[in-house]
């Protein structure tokens, strides 16, 4: 018998449920939502985690990393953590052996190369090879027309055979011809260990690199040569990043952000990039007021970098007295040619851009003036006052200042 106080029930209840009425209602789990889509087919579901832009940003620390990782793992040529502490010398302590240059401030100035065509740094030593497996010199300004052996970049030693036992001496040699002078900081002996290396690149970003006529188009960030040029590790870094940001989209079904992704690793890299050179604007700032500031225009002329330049044609100025009479400015490099030339105007001057070529003696008149700085095979007989130079035939001339190194003539 049926009980007449519980109301009946349809026949297919066994498949239908009522919702308690005081229990809220609650959405499907993550779980339970990703088991649904995986048995339709479809793709995961995006999670918050999953974010684009927040994964391009954590992709791109990893992938900066691993660059990093990979850059030691081929570079580091023993042991990643040595016992062996850096060494360095200062200019102070080197000697120039052969060559012509002098001790500015902290700084060797090469100025020109010996009668054979070659300048030679030294220092006395006393290291063990097995502890130093790099030397690396520290210098600036190094023309392409010259060799450096020992180049600044560090020269590593460790599988040398010459490079064994107790090491005496030694030695930078600079051979070719020098467009313009060379200087040289100071000497430093490396164990070439993992964090010595992250260490010295870290210092080539982060040194001062001084504005020069072309700094708007080619300012790369750090010092003038580089192991690992910032700018191609960020390149490598975003492709690397993009790539691991693509095959993880493409599994979790949002590809169509590719764009944004992109632009965020390449803003990014940028950033780091601008972030470097504002730096840098800012300690061209600092070292340009110390240079320059509360001086007058005489004393910013000798401040600059061509100052003993303009201080030599200060002299030369006040000896040709004809305004209409032609100058001939000749040095062996381009840049000691055209500054000169510059600083002699609204003279008549001639000068050669780009070659190192002496004025014809045939071209030559009487009143003419020849200013000679820094330039070889300018030969003079005072007795006979005679010139010549690179062997040719001599032209009668008169010497109106002599400096070491820096000449003015007036041709008779």
């Amino acid at each position: 018998m049926a009980n007449l106080t519980e109301p009946p029930r349809p026949a297919s209840a066994d498949r239908y449920f009522v919702a308690n009425p005081t229990e809220p209602s609650r959405a499907a789990s993550a779980g339970e939502g990703a088991a649904d889509s995986a048995r339709n087919g479809a793709p995961p579901a995006v999670t918050t985690g999953d974010h684009p832009l927040r994964m391009a940003a954590l992709l791109f620390a990893a992938a900066l990393a691993l660059c990093l990782s990979g850059y030691l793992a081929l570079s580091v040529p023993a042991s990643w953590f040595p016992a062996a502490v850096p060494k360095e010398w200062s200019a102070r302590e080197l000697q120039l052996t052969r060559g012509e240059g002098s001790l500015v401030g902290n700084e060797w100035v090469i100025t020109a190369l010996d009668a054979t065509g070659i300048a030679i740094v030294s220092l006395n030593t006393d290291l063990r090879s097995g502890d130093y497996r790099a030397i690396a010199w520290i210098g600036a300004d190094f023309p392409e027309t010259v060799d450096a052996y020992g180049h600044l970049l560090p020269e590593i030693l460790g599988k040398n055979p010459n490079w064994a036992g107790r090491i005496g001496g030694i030695a930078l040699s600079i051979r070719g011809s020098l467009s313009q002078p060379v200087r040289i900081r100071g000497v430093a002996a490396k164990p070439m260990g993992a964090v010595e290396l992250l260490r010295d690149r870290s210092g080539e970003w982060r040194t001062f690199e001084a504005w020069t006529g072309t700094s708007i188009n080619t300012l790369a960030g750090g010092a003038d040569v580089q192991d690992l040029p910032l700018p191609a590790l960020l390149a490598a870094t975003i492709v690397l990043a993009a790539l691991a940001w693509y095959a993880l989209a493409w599994r979790r079904g949002f590809v169509a952000a590719l764009p944004a992704a992109i632009a965020a690793l390449f803003v990014a890299g940028w950033l780091l990039l601008d972030f470097r050179w504002a730096a840098n604007l800012g300690w061209q700032a600092r070292a340009t007021a110390a240079q320059y500031a509360g001086k007058d225009w005489r004393e910013r002329r000798l401040a600059a970098e061509d100052g003993p330049l303009f201080s030599f044609i200060e002299k030369v100025r006040a000896k040709m007295s004809e305004r209409e009479a032609r100058v001939f400015m000749v040095a062996d490099a381009d840049y000691f040619r055209g500054r000169g030339a510059y600083h002699l105007y609204p003279h008549n001057v001639f000068f050669e851009p780009y070659l190192n070529r002496m004025p014809s003696p045939s071209a030559l008149r009487t009143g003419d003036y020849l200013v000679v700085y820094q330039r070889r095979g300018v030969q003079y007989n005072a007795a006979e006052n005679k010139l010549r130079w690179d062997g040719g035939a001599p032209v009668s001339a008169e010497a109106l200042v002599v400096e070491p190194g820096a000449a003015l003539f007036r041709i008779r």
